[in-house]
């Protein structure tokens, strides 16, 4: 049998090795970012252009390379970071792989210009598909800078999955704040489509959280500062009323390097237990110094996934930090009676004899007197107004309480009735509805009948008139007396500058749109102006989660955000008229059986059913 094993080609084997380092382009940022804080830049710069699919650039002012290292800089598994296997176990570096510009070149167009500081000139190196085009000897300043254009040129099905520019230019913009806040100490400039957006000056930590997520942010942060012999940690926690329920301002680092934890994410939650509300996610920004030996990177490409060898003893650890800066700085609330200022006693009173009290009453006092009280009395001065025909206000009072005796009516809960307020006319009394367990309506129908989940039931009818009011016609807006001021981060204003025409069709009404934050001037109907917030964080959430690339997909999610946020929510109880309105709305829809978010929203129960029951 002849042999079948071959070795794959040089190209070959680096589109594959391709297909797990470079997944889309904030990937590719990502690499070239961590290779020139390797080289210990100061100064970086990051150009991209639609979305960077067709240039990304990384500037830096670091130690750069010689004409010889710069081309073996591109070979496979070649890298100055490690020498021998034990170094996996000491790294203080980004990268150690050798991986990264290897399997950029082989699906890109790549452009290197490089100088180090003792050479009088530069290296520039042009390279398209693993192939090296050009190399040749230029003037350059000292530092690197990388130029890739045409991502996936010679890989089509791959360039194909990529989403639209707005949601590339979203991941890359998550993976410059990742890394800009694991080196404050570094200045960072960036650049999208021409325009500036973030110039990040050199600064310690808190104030490069400021410069990133807005000034309104520096109010909210809680130092945390613990060191032990296992761990060091640092940064900040956000403080409990500002918790959110998406998971956006959650960030850990370990030895300068972002990583993904939800062990460790838990022991947060665990010290803000009791403190925020349930759903909610506190934000922190943690950087935990290990030693280097007791920690794994190496296992998968990302780097973001990690392994420590006591995870158990740094989550408690972690755990109390937390619950000790809480409690330091009076974010939790405590009782201390020695230090209740309601409870001191005066100076004045502190020797002074503890007597019983006196009540002294007035006798002689008659408020049906017409004269006044003699002065000096027990009672003191008392002057009471003179009142003509008092007899008159009591009269009737016998007939009065015996008729309306039999219409007294006492509530035992609440009961919602304010979601069809003012269509009372349009409902069909004859129809019988139940509420059970206030989380179904059970209604009759022919055959039997139909247990309908309200929450789901209800979010069906505001999806579909939302979706009407977006694609067809514009809402009803109700004004506010007084308008709302929200703050957000610049990178949720920009989402928010995305959806702000969907969200005006809705009824929302926008006044001033700055950078720190966002003037609201008027709401839908159906929206209270306690929910602005929430609707607002919410909207936000599920558009950095699932990020919609055409108009069509953000008006869907929009419509769904609204509806499951503003939908009436199991535990709540409703009156028979809502339960009836809600019925026939449901039944007016085009999509009666399926919710949004595809789950189901009724089920039949026939006659034959219940009396199957009973053999």
């Amino acid at each position: 049998m002849a042999d079948i094993i071959r070795l794959l080609p040089d190209h070959v084997a680096n589109q594959i090795a391709a297909g797990e380092v470079v997944q889309r382009p904030s990937s590719v940022v990502k690499e070239l970012m961590e290779n020139a804080i390797d080289a210990g830049a100061t100064e970086i710069q990051l150009i991209i252009k639609d979305g960077g699919k067709t240039l990304i650039q990384v500037v830096d002012n670091g130690k750069g390379m010689s004409g010889t290292d710069a081309r073996l800089s591109f070979e496979r598994h070649a890298t100055s970071k490690i020498q021998k296997a034990e170094d996996l176990f000491n790294l203080h570096t980004k990268g150690f792989r050798g991986e990264a510009l290897a399997s950029i070149a082989a699906i890109a167009h790549v452009e290197m210009l490089t100088k180090t500081e003792d050479d009088d000139i530069g290296t520039k190196i042009k390279i398209e598909g693993s192939k090296i085009v050009t190399q040749e000897v230029v003037v350059a300043p000292k530092g690197t800078s990388m130029l890739v254009k045409n991502l996936f040129f010679n890989i089509p099905a791959r360039r194909n999955f990529l989403k639209s520019d707005q949601v590339e230019y979203r991941h890359i913009a998550d993976e410059f704040h990742r890394i800009s806040l694991a080196h404050p100490q570094v200045a960072f400039n960036f650049y999208n489509n021409g325009s500036d957006v973030f110039q990040l000056p050199a600064n310690d930590f808190r104030k490069r959280i400021v410069h990133i997520f807005g000034r309104k942010t520096d109010e909210k942060l809680v130092p945390v500062e613990e060191e032990t012999q296992v761990v060091k940690i640092s940064g900040y926690i956000q403080k409990p009323e500002f918790a959110k329920k998406s998971r956006g301002e959650q960030f850990f680092f370990a030895n300068n390097r972002f990583i993904k934890s939800p062990y460790l994410h838990h022991a947060i939650l665990g010290a803000f237990e009791g403190v925020i509300r349930p759903g909610t996610h506190p934000g922190y920004f943690l950087n935990l110094e290990v030693d280097p030996a007791t920690i794994d990177i190496n296992i998968h490409p990302t780097k973001t996934e990690v392994k420590f060898d006591d995870e158990h003893t740094l989550y408690a650890m972690l755990k109390s930090t937390v619950k000790h800066s809480l409690g330091q700085f009076n974010v939790v609330p405590a009782l201390d009676f020695e230090q209740d200022q309601n409870l001191d006693t005066p100076y004045s009173y502190k020797n002074k004899a503890v007597g019983i009290p006196q009540v002294v009453v007035d006798s002689s006092f008659n408020p049906f007197e017409t004269t006044q009280p003699p002065k000096g009395n027990s009672g003191g001065s008392y002057s009471k107004p003179k009142v003509d025909g008092w007899e008159s206000l009591y009269s009737g009072l016998e007939t009065s309480s015996d008729t309306n005796e039999s219409h007294l009516e006492f509530e035992s809960e609440v009961v919602n009735s304010s979601i069809f307020d003012g269509e009372k006319e349009a409902v069909d009394h004859t129809t019988t509805t139940f509420q059970l367990r206030k989380k179904y309506i059970i209604t009759t129908i022919k055959s039997g009948m139909v247990v309908i989940n309200q929450s789901r039931a209800h979010q069906r009818v505001l999806y579909e008139n939302f979706l009407k009011n977006i694609t067809i016609k514009e809402a009803v807006s109700q004004q506010l007396l007084f308008p709302l001021t929200l703050s957000f981060s610049p990178s949720e204003i920009h989402i928010l500058k995305e959806i702000k025409e969907n969200l005006c069709t809705v009824g929302f009404v926008f006044g001033d749109l700055t950078e720190e934050g966002v003037e609201i001037k008027g709401v839908p109907v159906l929206v209270a102006e306690s929910e602005v917030q929430m609707i607002m964080e919410q909207l936000i959430s599920d558009f950095q989660q699932e990020v919609p690339g055409d108009s069509f997909s953000q008006s869907d999610m929009l419509a769904k955000t609204l509806a499951k946020t503003l939908s009436v929510k199991t535990g709540e109880s409703l009156d028979e008229f809502s339960q009836v309105k809600l019925v026939n709305d449901l039944f007016a829809c085009k999509e009666t059986t399926l919710s949004p978010f595809n789950k189901k929203v009724y089920i039949t129960i026939t006659e034959n059913d219940i009396e199957r029951k009973f053999i």
